[in-house]
């Protein structure tokens, strides 16, 4: 029986709200199958009901109008005494009631230009710019640009992560875990195919499908092309069944327990999570910046294109013409209103992403010569932390006496179980981790700390980069001097890098753009931004960063000379890597290019004339461009012969300098006398100013030398496999971009971190005396078994071998991690409400099913006043490693950036009570106090206040933070600001900001 255009209508819709998914049950999907009957009832009923109305009323109205005539007609005939139906007015009439057609022939036409419309736009879960122009012709905005760089989804969110791509692990109620492995991906090759008729699946790994790893079971995918034909439902399908023949005996019954669905009900486990597995990888990789806007004008297109045709307008009668319009009416209205509606779910995830995410885990790693010697006790004590110091540091090598050894004269204690206070005193670099210990522990170590924000070298943030940049927008503006960036290059073959299929390129690009426009916000005036690339997105990152940054901003592209050998299977073998370098204000760098320097090279000054001011070496005396107070002769004492500068040049100096500097000795005329002058520049007056920097790097270590020095560090605790894939950049490196573009206690941020190499030369430098802070972003499963780690190690000891200390020469120093919630976070903890609202009909029912369906049904999930009672018990669902499960949240590390605040002290006077100090963006001194609200009483508070000589009247304060309602005495500031203010009402305020 063939479909309805109705029944294809409604088929469309359901793709596009999502409903076809009732086998997911994560983030957005899962929200849209709770409220899957009255979205089908409002498609269902609503929208037909409305597309009959309107083409009705406008067909009735004409038809009313004709067929008063006719009956005005009729009697005229019989008055005149001949046949009604033999008149020609009559027939004429008739004809004309005809031509407006059946309401069920409109209806028809309405649902096909409708579905053709939605179904254009939308693909697996995003909507894409696909305005056409003419057929396999798409139109672009343009807006009368010198060089226009567009890509299909530029005005869209990144938000794919590449973590669901790479690993999916889930927890089987034994205990034990299951995780689906990318066993092997896509060439570069295979890569761009996809752009002819075939596109990416995933499919089992036919080779090896299920292997047992270390008690966890492994099932193997591939991610290869396949022609379009092939349903990736089809290739699951396939693969559960041969899985589940394969299944270990100690897993089968619980990866095939049941988790049946309404519309399965025999579905299992396993099918349920290679549902989610699928889902998330080719599923939902953009938000629209603006849905509404960006679907009304393609719809009005679309009409003016593909409706409204213009050259028919002749060809049609009027009566024809008004049907159609009729028709176009219909589309617009219903179009509207189905506009309107993705648009607030849009809209809704939009909110969602944008929300500042809460801190889940703030903790610090601390050498132990800044802790109180008044813990050591505890920390001798906890053998969680000393059974990662021998992981780390082998400290278990440490004997007992070692005349020779690392540590002060006379250090003779050695390893032992437990720990001795001693051992701690005679290894001060040991890296304390505050995740192993109480939190009074760490309130006590927090507390003794002053100007704790200053004190701290690096903060570390295991976060999607988008969320911790916007996190860190308030705290950080206009705060860091330089940020380098080595992404996934996005060649197909790294698998670092999810992409949509057939938007290679332009999934990157929106990638990388959201995120560094909202790092130009957190760089100052001075700042640069370094960005390393290879051929493949080298163009059209040069074009992206000149629409951010603009392209007077743009220092050099520097060509890094990062691989040596040679590959004879390529056609050309690459030798090369861009690091693309702009300035956010070139106009400052170049006034204070004096400073945007390296260290000079010592390499080639000599002696050779014993001179007393030391080592010299001779530089040009000319420079480029003509001036004519520095276009003169200047004369060889011993040959008499003259020397201008050379053509489209001028001397360094002025003819009077020039004088004086050939009394001082300091022009010579080469070696033999007979050379044009050169100027001599002694070693001191070198190194005291620096070198200019240049394009070609080829003097620095390679990629190479990155990947040895990682094998050092970790030896055999990180198989070389992985390693090798990580292909980091070496030290030297990122140390010459610091040295060049930072001064002393400068912000260096870097937020694709992966092994930390820009920490790592941070830290080398704070031990020449140059001291260099960082922030770090990354957020795969690397962050615990790779980043952190490493920064760990470089602090303990600066040589490695083979996975062990050296010298154990360490370095003083202090980072604070912190761990975030993620959008899937934020989706996996919404909990639908149904608001009586709905039951009710009509024009309300539409309305609110429009705008506020989910903002009014969720918002509790997303803001709660419980949260506030007691601080310190705020938990949410949070997954790792695709394991969901509660876990408590600070909301006082969160309160601090959401405000901006640059903490000096954090104190606990009471148990219950927590007190922050600190300064804002605005200078403006902060106090905030945090309490049980079970146990501190507003009368108990009013105690506290007077207790620490607290006064909201006087001027130490410029702004008192509390939780809670409370009765201190409040004063009016600038304007209707008050000095007192709930922490509830500010931190709803600020979380959602970005909207």
């Amino acid at each position: 029986m063939a479909i309805s255009q109705f029944d294809s209508f409604i088929k469309t819709l359901k793709k596009v709200f999502m409903l076809d998914q009732a086998e997911l049950d994560f983030g957005i999907y899962r929200i849209m199958n709770q409220k899957r009957k009255d979205i089908e009832k409002y498609l269902n009923e609503n929208l037909k009901t409305q597309v009959t109305e309107v083409l009705s009323n406008n067909k009735s109205s004409q038809v009313a109008e004709f067929e008063n005539e006719l009956k005005e007609a009729r009697k005229a005939a019989e008055m005149l005494g001949i046949s009604p139906d033999d008149m020609p007015k009559v027939k004429d009439l008739k004809a004309k009631i005809a031509s407006l057609g059946n309401t069920e022939d409109l209806e028809n036409e309405v649902y096909s230009h409708l579905s053709t419309f939605f179904s254009r736009y939308y693909d697996k879960g995003d909507f894409v710019s696909q305005r056409r122009y003419k057929k396999n012709v798409y139109a672009i905005p343009y807006e009368g640009e010198d060089v226009k760089l567009y890509w299909a989804n530029s005005d869209q969110y990144y938000i794919k992560t590449s973590e669901y791509f790479r690993n999916y692990r889930f927890k089987l109620d034994s205990g034990k875990y299951v995780e689906f492995t990318l066993k092997e991906a896509s060439t570069e090759q295979n890569n761009n195919k996809a752009q002819n008729n075939v596109e990416r699946r995933f499919a089992l790994y036919e080779a090896c499908p299920v292997e047992v790893i270390n008690d966890e079971l492994h099932i193997n995918f591939t991610y290869e092309p396949y022609p379009k034909v092939t349903k990736q439902k089809t290739l699951i399908e396939s693969a559960f069944n041969a899985v589940k023949d394969l299944l270990p005996s100690e897993f089968k019954m619980d990866v095939l327990a049941l988790r049946p669905t309404d519309s399965d009900r025999s579905r299992t486990l396993l099918q349920k999570h290679l549902a989610d597995y699928v889902a998330r990888n080719t599923f939902d990789y953009f938000i629209h910046k603006d849905l509404k806007g960006f679907l009304s004008r393609e719809l009005d297109f679309y009409i003016k294109n593909e409706i409204l045709e213009i050259d028919d307008i002749d060809a049609r009668t009027t009566e024809s013409f008004l049907a159609h319009l009729t028709v176009i009416k219909a589309i617009k209205n219903v179009g509207s209103k189905i506009i309107e509606f993705l648009a607030s779910l849009e809209n809704f995830q939009k909110r969602l992403w944008l929300k500042k995410k809460m801190v889940v885990s703030a903790d610090y790693c601390i050498t132990l010569d800044r802790v109180p010697e008044n813990l050591y006790a505890e920390i001798c004590a906890n053998d969680a932390q000393r059974e990662e110091w021998v992981k780390l540091f082998a400290i278990d090598e440490i004997k007992s006496s070692q005349p020779d050894g690392f540590f002060k004269e006379g250090a003779v204690v050695g390893y032992s179980i437990p720990l001795t206070e001693q051992f701690l005193m005679e290894n001060p670099f040991l890296v304390l981790d505050t995740a192993f210990f109480t939190d009074d522990f760490k309130r006590k170590l927090i507390s003794v700390i002053d100007d704790i924000d200053e004190k701290c070298d690096g903060l570390l943030i295991n976060s999607e980069n988008f969320q911790a940049l916007n996190l860190l927008q308030c705290k950080y503006e206009s705060n860091v001097k330089c940020v380098y960036l080595d992404p996934p290059y996005n060649t197909g073959s790294d698998n670092l890098f999810a992409y949509k299929d057939n938007f290679l390129h332009s999934s990157w690009a929106s990638m990388m753009k959201d995120r560094t426009e909202l790092a130009k916000n957190l760089m100052n005036r001075y700042s640069t931004i370094w960005v390393s690339t290879d051929d493949g997105e080298y163009a059209n990152l040069k074009l992206n960063l000149d629409t951010i940054f603009g392209e007077d901003n743009f220092l050099c592209d520097i060509i890094w000379n990062s691989r040596k050998s040679v590959s004879n299977d390529a056609i050309v073998s690459g030798a090369t890597n861009h690091t693309t370098l702009f300035a956010k204000c070139k106009n400052i760098v170049k006034e204070n290019k004096a400073d945007f320097k390296v260290d000079a090279n010592e390499e080639g000054f000599i002696n050779p004339d014993n001179d007393p001011n030391g080592p010299w070496k001779l530089d040009p005396m000319d420079a480029p461009g003509i001036r004519t107070n520095l276009s003169y002769g200047i004369t060889n004492p011993l040959s008499g012969q003259i020397y201008y500068p050379a053509s489209g040049r001028h001397w360094r100096f002025e003819e009077k300098d020039v004088i004086r500097l050939m009394r001082e000795g300091r022009i010579l005329f080469g070696k033999t006398g007979n050379a044009k002058p050169a100027y001599k520049r002694y070693k001191y007056e070198a190194m005291g100013k620096g070198d200019a920097i240049t394009s070609l790097w080829d003097d620095v270590k390679t990629t190479a030398d990155g990947t040895k020095l990682l094998l050092n560090i970790f030896g055999e605790s990180l198989p070389k496999e992985f390693i090798d894939q990580i292909k980091p950049k070496p030290v030297e490196f990122i140390d010459r971009i610091i040295n060049v573009s930072t001064k002393e206690n400068d912000i260096i941020m870097d937020y694709f971190c992966g092994s930390a190499t820009t920490a790592h030369a941070a830290i080398n430098r704070c031990r020449t005396g140059h001291k260099s802070r960082y922030i770090l972003c990354d957020m795969n499963n690397n962050f615990n078994i790779l980043t952190k780690p490493r920064i760990q190690k470089v602090i303990y000891s600066e040589d490695w071998n083979n996975g062990k200390p050296v010298s154990r020469k360490g370095s003083s120093h202090c980072f604070k991690y912190m761990r975030l919630e993620q959008y899937e976070d934020t989706l996996n903890n919404l909990v639908v409400k149904k608001n009586t609202l709905m039951d009710q009909g009509g024009e309300f029912f539409d309305g609110y099913m429009l705008g506020y369906l989910l903002d009014t049904e969720t918002k509790d999930s997303l803001f709660s006043l419980d949260w506030f009672v007691n601080p310190w018990n705020t938990k949410l669902k949070i997954t790792r490693n695709n394991e969901t499960k509660e876990e408590k949240i600070d909301l006082v590390e969160t309160f601090n950036y959401l405000i901006g605040l640059k903490v000096q002290r954090i104190s606990y006077p009471k148990s219950d009570i927590c007190v922050v100090e600190g300064y804002n963006r605005k200078e403006e001194h902060i106090l905030i106090i945090w309490r049980d609200c079970t146990k501190v009483s507003n009368e108990d508070l009013n105690e506290f206040f007077r207790r620490m000589a607290y006064s909201t009247r006087d001027k130490e304060f410029d702004k008192i933070y509390v939780n809670g309602d409370n009765n201190l005495e409040n004063l009016k500031t600038d304007g209707d600001a008050w000095k007192v203010t709930l922490i509830e009402q500010e931190f709803s305020k600020r979380m959602f900001e970005a909207e």
